[in-house]
């Protein structure tokens, strides 16, 4: 024979339990809904992430007594149950108030979610939000636009601003020309070499062949030694021969 105190000690443990594992919880009242009609309920909550459970109001009372759930207690009257709710509480609202729009037999009370507790008008407010991860992609979304709309300026900065130039240039009759004097002057000099890769300016050909042709200074030099060297040479000749004539034995008879 099953001993009922133990029993009971049982399914208080097991309430207090699932409470406190449970991200929420909802006390409807069942009475007046038939088997095949709970039967139904509870399919439909578990698909949204709820567990539908029916306990009597005394073993609940014991076991949400002197802790964080006790203000579950308010609802406890008549035939109630608990769901326990596994997730998106917001789903297991809508979950309860599409049944309820069939069968009005089933009162939603109220519920306790993480510790703040919810009346039957804000579990209808609840239900009427969007999914969770619906809600996250709209989040999600809400700070994707900025981002977007920031690359979409900074991409547009630089075309915007081009085309600012050209309407300025427009606008001013076109790109202005450059004065003779500024051309002038900003034209490389004469005698500045070209550029690795580029061909010397045809205007320095001349200058070049001219420099070619003439004698350089050092061959000036050595062409005036050469020839101040040759007349010193006769003269030393026409000398050497006189001493030669004067010395001979009969240059004295």
């Amino acid at each position: 024979m099953e001993n009922p105190r133990a029993e009971k000690v049982a399914v208080v443990e097991e309430v207090r339990q699932r409470l406190d594992g449970a991200t929420g919880s909802v006390v409807t009242e069942y009475r007046g809904l038939t088997v095949a009609q709970l039967a139904e309920l509870r399919r439909r909550l578990a698909a949204a992430g709820g567990d539908y459970k029916v306990y009597k109001n005394t073993l609940v009372r014991l076991a949400i007594s002197s802790g964080p759930h006790e203000p579950l207690a308010d609802y406890l009257s008549g035939p109630t149950a608990i769901t326990f709710v596994q997730g998106d509480v917001s789903a297991v609202a809508k979950a309860l108030r599409e049944f309820a729009r069939n069968n009005p037999a089933l009162i939603i009370k109220g519920g306790l979610v993480e510790g703040a507790t919810l009346s039957a008008s804000d579990l209808t407010i609840l239900a009427d939000l969007p999914s969770r991860d619906v809600l996250l992609a709209r989040l999600a979304g809400a700070f994707a636009a900025p981002m977007q709309t920031f690359a979409g300026l900074l991409q547009a900065l630089p075309r915007n601003l081009a085309y600012g130039i050209l309407a300025l240039v427009e606008q001013l009759g076109g790109v202005p020309e450059i004065p003779a004097p500024v051309a002038a002057a900003v034209a490389p000099a004469a005698g500045d070499a070209a550029p690795e890769g580029e061909a010397a300016p045809e205007a320095d050909a001349p200058a070049a062949l001219a420099e070619t042709d003439s004698p350089s200074e050092s061959d000036q030099a050595e062409s005036g030694l050469a020839a101040a060297a040759e007349p010193a040479t006769e003269t030393d000749e026409a000398a050497t021969d006189e001493a030669a004539t004067d010395e001979a034995p009969g240059a004295e008879s």
